[in-house]
């Protein structure tokens, strides 16, 4: 991890998940801003955010959200910072949607100020954007690479971008199956639709279409499921009367000794 810090995972937060790919150039941003704007369709107040210190797609995020777009970048800040910048903009909302940047695992050092090192750090669950334009059932053993290489982050979904067509989409689906990742929609090219690109980042020039990217997102992916991903897990439970007894702290000791959970305030 960057600085070497504080790395245990978020708890008591409301639900998010981490949109990422395999690589840029995938469409993380367009499937990201569609899917925040098919979540505030549906009345969801959600809170975005975005790796790294990128200040072209926070833009969007903000205009789609109504709420500001922050970045968390274990580069140039510790992960301590990080996590009580999730944990403070967090709050007043019902999910929490994390844009990744470039690759899953790709880092200032191997996966250091990753996605994946937020997406750890944070403990929330990735959902993976995969540019299916050019293969089919090869995306299987692309997502049983991410599904294994790091058991740490939790790939709990996938969305196929630019998919061609009905049969395209069975295969895909057949090859996440196979694969054991959920796959959460298909999502078809949108020609002449898609925002363009330029020298570090999006085109803001041109205005997306939000409501198109809205339907487009309600059509071809289940937004339920999406939305039961973010939900967070329930704390552990605390200790039963079953549980070994605490040693009695000597008279002489002046710490008070601590039940807390790891990653709780105390």
């Amino acid at each position: 991890m960057a600085h070497g810090a504080d790395t245990q995972p978020n708890r008591g937060v409301c639900g998010g998940l981490v949109l990422a790919a395999p690589a840029s150039g995938s469409g993380k941003t367009t499937v990201t801003r569609a899917l925040m704007a098919a979540l505030r369709r549906r009345g969801v107040r959600v809170q975005p955010f975005k790796c790294g210190p990128d200040y072209i797609d926070t833009k969007f995020h903000t205009a789609v959200c109504g709420r500001p777009s922050v970045n968390l970048d274990t580069f140039l800040a510790t992960p301590t910072h990080a996590r009580a910048l999730y944990t403070h903009y967090a709050g007043g909302a019902d999910a929490c949607v994390v844009e990744g940047m470039m690759g899953l695992f790709d880092g200032y050092d191997r996966a250091r100020g990753s996605t994946a090192e937020v997406a750890r750090l944070l403990g929330l669950p990735v959902v993976l954007v995969v540019d299916a334009a050019h293969a089919a059932y090869s995306a299987a053993p692309l997502l049983a690479g991410f599904v294994h290489f790091d058991p740490e982050v939790r790939l709990s979904g996938v969305l196929f971008n630019k998919v061609g067509s009905p049969r395209h989409a069975r295969l895909l689906r057949q090859a996440a199956a196979d694969a054991g990742v959920a796959c959460l929609g298909c999502l078809p090219a949108r020609k002449g639709r898609e925002q363009p690109s330029r020298y570090l980042g999006l085109d803001f020039a041109q205005q997306p279409d939000d409501d198109g990217g809205a339907r487009w997102m309600e059509d071809n992916a289940d937004i339920a499921q999406i939305l039961d991903i973010a939900t967070p897990p329930p704390p552990p439970p605390p200790p039963t009367s079953s549980a070994p007894a605490m040693a009695t702290p000597s008279r002489s000791s002046t710490k008070p000794t601590s039940t807390c959970w790891p990653g709780w305030g105390a």
